[in-house]
């Protein structure tokens, strides 16, 4: 199957390309969806799958560019594609900012940092006069997209972020995160540079991160602080990465189809789904340890997008 797999991969991403002709209301919007979550969940798992940067806070650059959208379409009459795009290195600047405190920390500490930021964006928007405090703000651009450029512009972050991770993965900079994954200190003093690569995929998943947030805000038109900067985000996005197999392309992809088919089915179920989603993630944790694509990898050495170099 390996052997086929770039005609096999054409063939999904033929299939994708042209729901708009053949799914219905229900499967456009479910493809919808999975092309946002999984351009996400691919850049927290570039994070903390390669570069040991346990992200808390993806919230803030989701929120961030969210606002970013809103703000240039309602206020500025700015094109809603070039807002989206603004969005995305606002976020880039954001990561920077972020990174001169938060890259003096290692481990849980990161962790802690990066949430507290989002937390702090969330009191910061939440209390804006400018952004209407807590009320929120409608997306109203000049001239609003179609729900099948929406869905295309979401096809393009799931497909390009998958493709983005798959050449970084296999670039010299890839051979360097696989080792830091490895052993940090080791790999440190054969030469990688941990700062750069540790900076360069935190931007690069800040960036990613917020061109789909912004794609997403284009679809539901709305956004208000306390769901833009919700910690439920990173909630999401590593229950998809550690089901579906964390340091693994392929985890993504499958965790993604697992989860937004979860919540379509406890949709009715709001109040408690975080909780069904835990036990969810338990059970397969227990399992398979590593996520069912790598438990997969480990039995069997499967892997369609491998980033080792034959």
């Amino acid at each position: 199957m390996v052997k086929y797999k770039w005609p096999i991969l054409g063939v999904l991403f033929v299939g994708f390309a042209t729901v708009p002709v053949w799914g219905s209301e229900y499967v456009l919007l479910f493809c919808l969806l999975y092309c946002l979550y999984l351009a996400m969940s691919q850049m927290w798992n570039l994070l903390a799958g390669y570069t040991s940067l346990l992200s808390l806070g993806q919230q803030a650059f989701i929120g961030f560019s969210g606002y970013a959208v809103a703000v240039l379409t309602n206020y500025y009459g700015v094109y809603i594609w070039l807002s989206v795009l603004i969005g995305g290195f606002f976020s880039v600047l954001l990561a920077l900012f972020m990174s001169l405190f938060i890259f003096r920390m290692r481990g849980i500490y990161f962790a802690i940092g990066t949430w507290i930021f989002a937390e702090m964006l969330l009191l910061w928007f939440s209390n804006w006069k400018y952004v209407k405090y807590g009320t929120g703000l409608f997306i109203k651009p000049p001239h609003p997209p179609s729900m099948t450029t929406i869905y295309y512009a979401s096809l393009i972050m799931g497909a390009g972020a998958t493709a983005a991770i798959y050449i970084i993965l296999r670039s010299k900079i890839g051979l360097g995160l696989m080792a830091m994954r490895d052993d940090e200190d080791v790999s440190e003093a054969m030469g990688v540079e941990i700062f750069r690569s540790k900076l360069f995929c935190f931007m690069v998943g800040s960036f990613i991160t917020g061109l789909t947030a912004g794609v997403l805000y284009v679809f539901q038109i709305f956004i208000q602080p306390y769901k833009a900067f919700a910690i439920d985000w990173t909630v999401i996005l590593v229950f998809i990465v550690i089901i579906g197999g964390i340091g693994t392309i392929e985890g993504p992809i499958v965790g993604t189809f697992i989860y937004v088919l979860l919540s379509q089915w406890l949709a009715e179920y709001a109040h408690i789904s975080l909780l069904l989603l835990g036990i969810i993630a338990i059970t397969i944790i227990l399992l398979a340890p590593t996520g069912i694509m790598g438990t997969l990898h480990q039995k069997t050495g499967f892997a369609i997008l491998s980033p080792r170099r034959l």
